[in-house]
């Protein structure tokens, strides 16, 4: 077993029987199943391993395969070969049955009772709606599927987000998984714990003597972090966005976990126990910026209907497929936060994310104060023409998507003979580095599951945490109702208000 999911290891040696529920739907045909094949090409898969698919459709063994060989070879990052895609799928069977009937349990139970075909390692990964996540685990528990920790063979549990609609949900749901499961066997999935430039914030701050004594509130005017994307209702996601929203489907994981990565102190190792407990410190200390009322601190938006680049007409939220026309939903959340703590007091935390916005884009920007004795003349330049500007701050990007790097804006003299100040960027891209394509987070994540390796996935107080973050807003959403914004915009514009006092403004690039 590794010691951290940063430092990771190659290969795992267990033999393991991997289950998948759901795994008829899009999750397990576009990532899961794609990403234990890359794991089987290059050599990461123990020797003895199987794939058991549990879902209610009508398949055997052999029907299931060939979907997942045709998933394999439309959804891999990298090129297919038919003869290693029919090694691989192999190792796949398929179980029809009901994730809320005993009867299918128990008849997964019997079929284990054949150890040479499905070795008594396990891992349950959970692509099933939220609702379900009791009956599976219980229902589990009941016929003996997943043994105690401690003994000869180990049992882990993946489930994936929405971790409860609030922070009564979520602990209760925390207490119920809690009867059946030990902490050390429940693995909270957030794919963009992940993501290569994710994990790149930590070291970039620990590892480089020269950033970490900056990344303060003497240093540093404001954090923000933005998650936008261009897409809409696509594929009938309607009726479970509608459900959840802005807020809870990307603060509540997302956006939370990247800002506990760029604030937390500096754990005392990288195991799992410290960087998670540095996490749930740093979460603790965090709170709405709220002056008078909630609303100096969050702003909501819903996108109206438009026209695209083309001229294609793009619906309104409140037109989309499996959508209630009166919803009130959030496609937009903006929301200003504080830290509460020696390093970080005073220094404004701006989030926002959003569907149907003008570009598809995640970063972490820090931006730092402007020095106090401005010495020199800044300019913007366009080709020789220049104009005067108030001089630039400098300006940290963490690119978690797409085009994915690190980034330093500093001002640089501008050559020629006057003596003026112009700002270049430092380029740290990922695609400038190396030629090959980036791991998906499925990849990582799923080996370190295997591993056993719990530190890029949320303990239970870490989402009770995030949760309490966010409670105010939903205890007030009688008055955050959402202002329309345009498809192609960077959501509401009233979401600027949040910049209230602070040098700067939303980096809409």
């Amino acid at each position: 077993m590794s010691s951290s999911g940063i430092i990771g290891e190659s290969r795992v040696n267990d033999p393991v029987t991997i289950v998948i529920f759901g795994a008829t739907g899009d999750l397990t045909h576009r990532k899961l199943i794609p990403a234990l094949y890359i794991a089987f090409i290059q050599d990461m898969l123990p020797g003895k391993f199987t794939i058991v698919g549990f879902a209610r459709r009508d398949y055997d063994d052999a029907a299931f395969q060939g979907m997942m060989a045709e998933s394999i070879k439309e959804f891999s990052r990298i090129p297919t070969e038919d003869e290693a895609v029919e090694r691989f799928v192999k190792h796949i069977h398929y179980h029809k049955g009901d994730i809320s009937s005993d009867a299918a349990y128990d008849e997964l139970r019997y079929k284990f009772e054949d150890v040479e075909r499905f070795p008594e390692n396990r891992l349950f990964y959970l692509s099933i709606i939220p609702d379900l996540f009791e009956t599976a685990v219980r229902s589990l528990k009941r016929s003996r599927l997943v043994d105690a920790p401690g003994g000869k063979q180990w049992s882990r549990v993946v489930i994936e987000k929405p971790f409860g609609r609030d922070l009564e949900s979520a602990i209760s749901l925390n207490n119920t998984l809690l009867q059946y499961l030990d902490e050390s066997q429940i693995y909270r999935i957030d794919h963009y714990l992940g993501k290569e430039t994710v994990q790149n914030i930590l070291s970039f701050r620990f590892a480089n003597a020269i950033f970490e004594p900056v990344f303060n509130r003497s240093y540093v005017d404001h954090i923000q972090i933005t998650a936008a994307e261009t897409v809409g209702m696509e594929k009938g996601r309607g009726g479970y966005y509608d459900e959840y929203g802005a807020l809870r489907d990307m603060v509540t994981n997302h956006l939370l976990q990247l800002l506990c990565l760029v604030t937390m102190e500096a754990p005392g190792d990288l195991s799992a126990e410290s960087i998670r407990n540095e996490k749930v410190k740093v979460l603790n200390a965090m709170k709405l910026d709220v002056r008078k009322n909630i609303s100096d601190a969050v702003c909501r938006g819903q996108y109206g209907g438009g026209m695209d680049e083309t001229g294609k007409e793009i619906k309104g939220y409140l037109d989309e497929d499996r959508i209630n026309p009166d919803s009130d939903t959030d496609t937009f959340t903006a929301m200003r936060l504080s830290i509460n703590n020696w390093r970080w007091a005073g220094v404004p935390i701006l989030l926002r994310t959003g569907k149907r916005m003008a570009k598809k884009t995640t970063e972490v920007a820090v931006q730092f104060k402007v020095p106090p004795l401005q010495l020199f003349q800044q300019v913007q330049c366009e080709d020789d023409v220049c104009d005067i500007t108030r001089i630039k701050p400098n300006t940290l990007i963490f690119r978690i998507q797409p085009n994915e790097g690190i980034f330093l804006k500093v001002g640089t003299k501008r050559p020629g003979m006057r003596f003026v100040v112009e700002d270049v960027k430092m380029d740290f891209s990922y695609s400038g580095k190396w030629r090959n394509s980036l791991p998906e987070a499925y990849e990582r994540l799923l080996l370190d599951t295997l591993h056993g390796d719990s530190t890029l996935f949320t303990r239970s107080d870490e989402v009770a945490a995030e949760w309490n973050v966010v409670q105010p807003i939903l205890d007030n959403l009688d008055r955050l109702k959402p202002y329309s914004y345009e498809p192609g915009e960077w959501g509401a514009p009233e979401a600027d208000w949040l910049f209230h006092g602070v040098e700067g403004k939303w980096r809409n690039k």
